[in-house]
């Protein structure tokens, strides 16, 4: 089968490599369409998970299931499937304790293009078949479908690590894919104020539909001034972390209320440590804490999403900024997300309908 992947740090191209084994637990599909995340960039030309050498890039997308093995009981060949991200072993004691995500060791839920070949290709395995994929709804199109492998889960993560409840007042820092979701999670949760930083006009305007009531800009000054005095002095209840680097969390303490707390889902792609200001945080004791998270994966968590995109609870159109149709347009998709033109939010490949 063919594939397309990194090489090495900074190379990417088509490879050959062998179809994968399905065991018994495990299916084989085969993508219907997959979306390019900024994740793919950072672990290309950042280098930030280390040094991978052939290894298929790729973990959203939606599929066909072309194979499953002997114990598999509710999926088949021909069913069409949600394939989160995040694929944990549900039989480990990591996911046992209630942290699936680093089943096997930190972030070892996240095996697509992680330490495992992804979705970028031909056919392409899943462990725990049972465990992890999930009947893709009649009612939701295949480009949808790719935003509930990693976008919603992850944007929705960090309004839950931030512990948002009814009323808080929100910052959400960058509205990429990623925080667009986090703004929509708030909302969903009840927050009764949304600060966004963000300016490219595209995000800002899906951000706006998602339920950011203001904007903040980088080119304006540092953040926490803006927000405090956006808020009279009194700072946000709850910080989501969606975009930024290591010198963000500065910022986000600062202007945090006593008591208040960060969410981040932001892949930290460089830097070796972050920045947290010590009288700010209350000369470390100001109950200002930081939750950083891998997005849960498996079966229910795909479910319970794509419950809500069936319903029309939850719009996710407005992610998919550029669809493109065949394999030839996966290289320039990953070039769009690499470069990140004004009008892009999030590219897709399809190649089914």
């Amino acid at each position: 089968m063919k594939g397309f992947a990194m090489i090495k740090i900074g190379e990417v191209g088509w490879i050959e490599k062998e179809r994968p084994v399905c065991g018994p637990m495990d299916a084989i599909c085969k993508p219907l369409a997959i979306a390019i995340c900024t994740s793919d960039v950072h672990t290309v030309w950042e280098g930030a998970v280390g040094e991978r050498h052939n290894m298929i890039l790729g973990h959203e997308g939606c599929a066909e299931v072309v194979e499953v093995g002997s114990m598999v009981k509710d999926f088949k060949p021909g069913d069409r499937v949600l394939v989160p991200a995040i694929t944990p072993d549900w039989n480990s004691l990591e996911a046992q304790g209630g942290y699936s995500m680093h089943s096997g060791g930190m972030l070892g839920g996240w095996k697509f293009s992680n330490f495992k070949d992804g979705l970028d290709s031909e056919f392409f395995h899943v462990n725990d078949a049972d465990g992890n994929l999930a009947h893709l709804p009649d009612s939701i199109n295949v480009v949808d479908a790719c935003m509930l492998s990693d976008m919603v889960p992850t944007g929705f993560h960090g309004v839950e690590l931030a512990d948002v409840q009814f009323g808080d007042s929100v910052l959400v820092v960058g509205i990429g894919p990623v925080g667009l979701m986090s703004v929509a999670g708030a909302t969903l949760r009840g927050a009764s104020r949304i600060l966004a930083v963000g300016t490219r006009p595209k995000c800002v305007e899906a951000a706006k539909f998602y339920g950011a009531d203001e904007f903040i800009s980088y080119k304006n000054g540092p953040i926490d001034e803006q927000v405090l005095a956006l808020t009279g002095g009194k700072g946000v209840d709850k910080v989501v972390v969606a975009g930024g680097d290591v010198t963000t969390y500065e910022a986000c303490i600062k202007c945090l209320k006593p008591g208040g707390k960060i969410g981040n889902v932001n892949y930290l792609g460089s830097g070796t440590y972050i920045n947290i200001p010590r009288v700010e945080w209350g000369v470390g004791m100001g109950h200002k804490s930081i939750h950083g998270g891998l997005m849960p994966g498996g079966r229910l968590r795909m479910e319970k999403l794509g419950a809500l995109v069936a319903s029309g609870k939850l719009d996710v159109s407005k992610l998919a900024s550029h669809v493109f149709e065949g394999w030839d347009y996966v290289p320039h998709a990953l070039q769009l997300m690499k470069d990140k033109p004004a009008d892009l939010i999030k590219p897709v490949v399809k190649f089914a309908d």
